[in-house]
């Protein structure tokens, strides 16, 4: 028995890379199951999580349903204590969990000019003075949380925490709208651009090939701001392995990296590999042998 989480699509659906991050960076094994956003597709897979009505939900190893992010935080932190989703020190999770109760809730200006778009980044979006006004709360509760219980770490509580979770939606925001923010701030969305889990997600949204036009902005585009991938094409085969670096299936689809090629067993594979290369530990530890 797992669990199972239901998401929509990586680009577009930011409570969904939330609810995908509670179980990824806290070593919790899940069974993912997609939908995409504003088709048939997505009624189906919420008929198979009601009565859940929005993504993420999660169907617990026992079979019942736990819908929204923060009820699955908790949840999760129940069920699983030594994962650490909440900081140890009591102040500091209460804290945590009102940053997190605050994002859930809050910052509909952001939220409502600025959707989750991780397929672009541009150069100058005119953000209202509503949007600045929830970026600079935003920034106040991060500075508060790294002023009292903050460490050396790039996170708001020292250790990855449930709260940073819930920003690393904002930071994509950030990104993706150019949104000025301080020299702390900046470096904290950096540490979410550059997270393995985070550039996961990128990679398999982008993997995904699905565009959703109502996300689309009339601004100029800039690159990504987040680190640059290695640079890999889809070639011909054979590969130098015969089985799937993920599945430890017999390959069918082929990738180059450094003039050398390597196998999958499915274009998906394939592709989440050629969006990122080094967000994928197993590809890399392939590699290196």
């Amino acid at each position: 028995m797992t669990y199972h989480l239901a998401i929509g699509d990586r680009t577009y659906s930011s409570w969904s890379l939330r609810g995908w991050l509670l179980f990824e960076k806290f070593g919790i094994p899940v069974t993912v199951h997609t939908g995409i956003l504003y088709s048939p597709d997505f009624d189906r897979l919420l008929a198979e999580f009601a009565p859940a009505r929005l993504v993420p939900a999660i169907r617990v190893p026992e079979g019942w349903i736990v819908g929204e992010t923060l009820a699955m935080a908790e949840t999760l932190a129940e069920r699983h204590p030594e994962a650490g989703h909440w900081p140890e020190d009591p102040e500091a999770r209460a804290l945590a969990r009102w940053l997190a109760a605050e994002m859930h809730a809050g910052f509909s200006a952001l939220r409502g000019d600025c959707p989750m778009n991780l397929a672009k980044s541009y150069v100058d979006s005119a953000p209202r003075p509503e949007v600045l006004a929830d970026i600079a709360r935003i920034e106040a509760i991060w500075a508060e949380a790294r002023r009292r219980f903050g460490t050396d770490t790039p996170w708001l509580f020292g250790a990855y925490s449930a709260a940073d979770a819930f920003f690393a939606p904002v930071a994509t925001r950030i990104a993706t709208y150019n949104l000025p923010v301080s020299e702390a701030g900046a470096a904290y969305v950096a540490a979410h651009l550059a997270d393995p889990a985070f550039r996961r997600w990128r990679a398999m949204g982008w993997a995904q090939h699905l565009e959703q036009p109502s996300y689309r902005k009339p601004y100029a585009e800039r690159p990504w701001p987040g680190p640059a991938p290695l640079a890999a094409e889809i070639a011909g085969g054979p590969s130098e392995n015969s089985t799937c670096p993920y599945s430890g299936k017999p390959v069918t689809d082929y990738l180059t990296l450094d003039g050398r090629v390597w196998g999958f067993c499915n274009p998906f594979c394939r592709d989440k590999t050629l969006a990122d290369p080094e967000a994928w530990p197993a590809f890399m530890a392939m590699v290196a042998r």
